[in-house]
């Protein structure tokens, strides 16, 4: 049969093409933001001049100093991100208060201060310096934060002092210390998002080595599921169940054993809802309320899992002989069980380029300055030139303004589109990513089939059917594996938008607007995952039949619908085999890299890196641990979907008889057909002859 994808030749050519060319538009829109980006403007503090502090000519000055930080406290550097006062890049923060006036009767101090100066004020009286705003009007002993120098803020009883006074000077009149707060806070409030994402990156570069370990053991343990399900399945999927129950109930008893522990703990006993959100998550774990959340998440799962292999015993006894026929399939197609390193490797590629053109993509704006002015101005908060500000008429109107660096944008062609070159980098993501795990499941299908429908098995196989299946797909396939992969991407770039919407709509109190939204994303949710049932059942038609998209998923469709029991009681009870033994993958690895990134194991306090937020590694690890486990197991449940829809064809296509003989194995013909007394029963003495089990001895 498969060789009717010759006969037929390529398929969905049209979106062949459109694929084609929306890929080379993708290319052409990652050199537009590589030429235009540079990822430095969300990294680096940047001066009033638009200059990069620790980069360039600027390279021994990484902290950005505030001339008065006083004006910080204005409600505009919320909305435009920016001081209203003079920034410079210094090499460390002032270690001591003075004010200029001060400074320039002492020439050991007046050097100091005019490290902090945006340019050398010579032999220039103070009134012409404060003026023209060369120097700060005051120092304040100060220590680097988010890479800016903040007031170094302390308390004397109640009372807030800088330099342990609790006033200063700032060149105009004496001021109180808790001025400054307010500054600090709205000048923080902008970077605090940074400096977290920061500290994320911190943390993954001390801990990427360890990361890699752990992942390397799901490696490990994924291979040693798949190669034990080959050779003992009936033993490893009911090691799987019980191993899984015992990994939560060691979960449910770890959870106890902790919340038992903090009773007496001073603090412990604060609700969720009172600490709030807080970035270091080790927080929450010394609240009593978190590990009952995990007490009673952890109980309800075991519940859940226990109850569903009670009333699935039987069926699960069945499911475990498919998977033995699986292992057969697969233990012909060995090459199989590391085709997900490819399908890794290819997504690893798009979701590179995807990140990488986001980001030159953000930062691909131009800076804008601004006029600033301490007084009434016609021309605050307009569009400025420094390079001929000083002449401008706008400072003649306002001889005490200053053109400052103010933010990122531009009004160029490229930057008026730029919204729409970020929207078809994500949705180019999701067609691109999807392709890919299309290609993946397509190729298996057709290694699979090929399997299935030989005659003399092994021997009428290909030589090599994986590659097989990979060349017949890219050659004859591509355009409908981009078709499917179209329509999937085109509901979760919806599925994006709806969430876009409903983040903007978290204030709003129109109730009908909300559920509304909500409906709608519970719609394209549901909506996904049918399409995803229908592609995935699609390909595996394509690839038998070499038909296109469209026909080969209404054959899939009304085929399933015609074995609708079969689907319901066995197919997806495979499937559950399948989730429980990535979860097992995930429990196993998720627990190591816990005690190992928290610390709470003395044999491992030494060897843990220091990080900011352990979290981090342990989020990477129980993600990553599940798309490698996933990757492993989709062989195994591809190729039962396979076997499955296989069956459920040459079932319809033959009846057994010399003329038209079953393609099936006898031993699968016994799993599947004895499940379909659920559903019917055999009429005649030939129908019950084939639901006897096979003579073992016979067969050999």
């Amino acid at each position: 049969i498969l060789t009717t994808n010759h006969a037929l030749g390529c398929t969905d050519i049209i979106c062949c093409i459109f694929f084609i060319v929306a890929i080379v538009g993708y290319v052409a829109v990652g050199i537009l933001a590589w030429t235009h980006g540079d990822p430095r403007k969300v990294i680096y503090p940047t001066d009033s001049l638009g200059q990069y502090c620790g980069q360039g000519k600027l390279e021994k000055k990484p902290l950005l100093f505030y001339f008065n930080m006083m004006k910080c406290a204005s409600p505009m550097v919320l909305l435009e991100f920016q001081c209203p006062t003079p920034q410079v890049c210094v090499e460390k923060c002032p270690d001591r208060t003075l004010t200029l006036v001060t400074a320039i009767a002492k020439p050991e101090d007046w050097k100091y201060y005019k490290s902090y100066c945006r340019e050398d004020p010579g032999n220039k009286p103070m009134t012409e310096i404060l003026q023209k705003k060369l120097c700060p009007a005051y120092l304040i002993s100060s220590k680097p934060f988010l890479q800016r120098c903040f007031p170094s803020l302390g308390k004397k009883g109640e009372v807030i002092t800088v330099g342990d006074q609790d006033k200063f000077n700032d060149g105009e009149k004496i001021r109180d210390a808790k001025d400054l707060v307010a500054g600090m806070k709205n000048a923080t409030v902008v970077m605090e998002g940074r400096q977290v994402a920061m500290k994320i990156f911190e943390d993954y570069t001390k801990s990427w080595y360890w990361i890699l370990i752990c992942l390397l053991i799901a490696v490990v343990l994924s291979l040693i599921f798949i190669v034990l399900l080959r050779y003992l399945a009936g033993i490893m999927v009911w090691v799987m169940i019980l191993m899984v129950i015992a990994v939560v109930a060691c979960g449910i008893a770890y959870s106890s054993i902790k919340y038992v522990n903090l009773k007496d703990t001073a603090g412990s006993n604060i609700t969720l809802q009172q600490l709030g959100f807080q970035p270091d998550f080790s927080v929450y774990l010394h609240i009593r309320q978190t590990w009952l959340a995990f007490i009673i998440i952890l109980a309800i799962l075991e519940v859940i899992i226990i109850i569903i292999l009670i009333f699935l015993r039987n069926r699960i006894r069945i499911a475990v002989e498919l998977m033995k026929e699986a292992s057969r399939a697969v233990g012909y197609v060995m090459s199989s069980l590391f085709y997900p390193i490819f399908t890794f490797f290819l997504l690893t590629i798009v979701i590179a380029y995807w990140g990488i053109t986001a980001v030159f993509l953000s930062t691909s704006s131009e800076p804008v300055y601004k006029v600033f002015n301490e007084t009434d101005c016609p021309h605050g908060r307009q569009t400025c030139e420094p390079e001929n500000f000083t002449i401008s008429a706008m400072k003649t109107d306002c001889p005490r303004s200053e053109c400052l660096f103010a933010f990122y944008g531009g009004e160029t062609p490229y930057h008026k589109y730029l919204i729409f070159f970020q929207f078809y980098n994500v949705f180019l993501f999701f067609w691109c990513a999807n392709f890919v795990t299309a290609l993946g499941q397509m190729t298996l299908a057709g290694a699979f089939a090929s399997y299935y429908w030989a005659p003399n098995k092994p021997n009428d196989m290909p030589a090599y059917p994986l590659c097989a299946s990979l060349g017949r797909s890219l050659r004859y396939h591509t355009g409908s594996l981009a078709f499917g992969s179209l329509i999937l991407a085109i509901v979760q770039i919806i599925r994006v938008l709806l969430e876009y919407i409903d983040h903007k709509l978290k204030g709003a109190e129109n109730k009908f607007a909300k559920f509304l939204l909500c409906c709608l994303k519970c719609c394209f949710w549901c909506l996904e995952k049918f399409i995803k049932f229908i592609n995935r059942n699609a390909y595996i038609m394509v690839a038998i039949y070499g038909k296109n998209f469209c026909r080969s998923a209404r054959d899939a469709f009304f085929l399933l619908m015609r074995n609708v029991i079969r689907v319901v009681v066995l197919d997806k009870v495979t499937d559950f085999i399948l989730f429980l033994g990535k979860l097992l993958i995930v429990g196993l690895v998720g627990i190591f890299a816990f005690f190992f990134f928290s610390g709470q194991t003395d044999a491992f306090k030494d060897a843990a890196p220091s990080l900011h937020y352990y979290w981090v590694p342990i989020l990477t690890v129980l993600v990553g641990s599940y798309l490698i486990a996933h990757g492993f197991f989709s062989v195994y449940a591809m190729c039962v979907d396979t076997l499955f829809l296989c069956f459920c064809e040459d079932l319809e296509r033959n009846d057994g008889s010399a003329a038209r003989p079953y393609h099936m194995t006898t031993e699968l013909r016994y799993i599947l057909m004895k499940d379909a007394d659920a559903a019917q029963t055999p009429t005649s003495r030939d129908e019950t002859m084939q639901l006897t089990p096979p003579d073992k001895t016979m067969e050999n």
